[in-house]
């Protein structure tokens, strides 16, 4: 018994019709709403029974042509702005396909996709300005990109054998952050053990960065109570307002105290492959960085990436020591083994995918200037609708842009202040259910804020006069009838 198809021609020519259909529904996004909600009749359909017994596949391809496809977030569209999400390309579509075929397992071994990877870590390590014998991995994202950087931080710094002791061999350990720091923060602080208090969050300026002097002063409070400092996280694209944190003054301060210097680039890292690479200057110099390819490098999901300046210290914060070496993953001296648990060895995960096909297939295809382009041209186009923005009376803009990030709000004369934040959540909705755009929201300061993030390869300035527009016709509607 086998789960081969029993007619391989049938299946040739339904794959055949899937990869058009695909490609077709990439050429024609610009043709359908930003976003479209889940019908009911649809959550219901979805809500099925268990298929004890399969269905044709040409059948369950209708399926999902009628039930999934129609209703994502809307992410691939060129108005789909909301929190960091990439859009993906044609040659990660076929790339997916073709690592699927393949199915390795990415944990190491003697294969040509343990040996992508590693092509790969080597490119992005030498794009971001780190050491060529730097050592690295791609992984779901930068929520484990983060955590692998702080858990090779905690080995690195805490002063005993935090991996066989626990932390009951030392004293608290405490890492330092701007208030803006991504909440990834206190999930890895809770993983590790080291608790949400562990995490000390410095206030930011006025500029949404990181008050170094703050932390400093904090640090040596830290001290003088007895606790071990091992790590300061800077930002580079802070996720309210696209902030930057001022990496050489944290490089200079992990120096003063010899604390680790971790990076969280998830999307603002990649500003350094571009002519622009003076917004994150200070980015190489630090002990960890972590970045997300499926956000501004626009590959599709799952390509996060953690780079290590220390080539032995990811190993030292994963590969299984003592007891926890199991027989059978050893590595001989030749063979298919002969290099089991390379990759394992530099993160959490065991069994892993063949993310590295989708990033060499892009790079090679697409070329890293011909990336950076599209990253550069996404500034210009934030710096567009701020300068927008600014130029309407009844439009205010809430922060400063120095990246891609918008951060605005529909404040027309004579509507109260009290009334605006209603106002701009309802216009916000508006914008999305009606499939104009999908921006996002935050708070800045007690304001509700529209906010617009762009990681969009499709997105042309056409986009964002519809946008403006939009919000100006929708707000002056919503305030006009006071439904806000």
């Amino acid at each position: 018994m086998s789960l081969d198809p029993e007619n391989w021609e049938d299946i040739r020519s339904l794959g055949k019709t899937m990869v058009g259909d695909m490609l077709t529904w990439l050429e024609t996004v610009r043709e359908r709403p930003a976003w479209t909600p889940v019908p009911p009749a649809v959550t219901v359909r979805l809500d099925e029974p268990v298929p004890h017994a399969g269905s044709a596949l040409a059948e369950v391809y209708e399926s999902f042509k009628r039930d999934i496809l129609p209703y994502p977030t809307g992410n691939i569209h060129p108005r789909f702005w909301g929190w960091v999400q990439g859009t993906g390309t044609t040659t990660g579509l076929l790339a997916d396909m073709l690592a699927s075929t393949m199915n390795p397992h990415l944990a190491g071994y003697d294969q040509s996709a343990y040996l992508i990877e590693r092509t790969v870590i080597g490119w992005l390590a030498e794009l971001m300005g780190f050491p060529a014998e730097s050592s690295g991995i791609l992984v779901s994202g930068g929520t484990e990109a983060n955590i692998n950087g702080i858990s090779a931080a905690r080995v690195a710094k805490a002063g005993f054998d935090v991996r066989t002791e626990g932390l009951r061999g030392g004293p608290p350990l405490t890492l330092y952050g701007g208030a803006e720091t991504h909440s990834w923060i206190y999930k890895g602080c809770e993983l590790m053990g080291l608790g949400r208090k562990a995490f000390r969050a410095i206030p930011v300026d006025a500029d949404y960065r990181i008050d170094v002097a703050a932390c400093r002063a904090r640090i040596l409070k830290d001290l003088e109570s007895g606790c071990r400092p091992i790590a300061i996280v800077g930002t580079a694209g802070t996720v309210n307002t696209g902030a930057t944190d001022d990496l050489r003054a944290l490089r200079a301060l992990a120096d003063e105290f010899d604390l680790w210097l971790h990076v969280d680039g998830a999307f603002g890292a990649l500003v350094a492959w571009t002519s622009r690479r003076d917004i994150v200057a200070g980015l190489a110099s630090a002990d960890s960085l972590a970045f997300d390819l499926h956000k501004w490098g626009y590959m599709p999901y799952e390509a996060g990436v953690a780079l290590t300046r220390d080539p032995d210290a990811q190993t030292a914060a994963y590969k299984p020591a003592g007891a926890g070496v199991g027989a059978y993953l050893a590595s001989p001296n030749g063979g298919i083994a002969a290099n089991t648990t390379y990759f394992a060895d530099r993160g959490l995960q065991l069994s892993r995918g063949f993310r590295a096909l989708k990033v060499w297939m892009s790079m090679k295809e697409q070329g890293v200037d011909r990336i950076a382009g599209c990253i550069e041209a996404n500034i210009q186009q934030a710096g567009r609708l701020a300068g927008i923005v600014e130029a309407h009376e009844d439009l205010e803009l809430l922060a400063p842009a120095p990246l891609n990030v918008v951060c605005l709000r529909y404040a027309p004369k004579g509507v109260a202040e009290a009334r605006l934040n209603a106002l701009n959540e309802a216009i916000l909705v508006a914008i999305q259910t009606r499939g104009v755009a999908v921006p996002s929201q935050t708070v800045l300061q007690g304001r509700f804020a529209i906010r617009v993030c762009i990681t969009n390869h499709r997105t042309r300035d056409e986009d964002i006069d519809i946008f403006v527009d939009a919000v100006r016709t929708i707000g002056a509607e919503l305030a006009a009838a006071g439904d806000a």
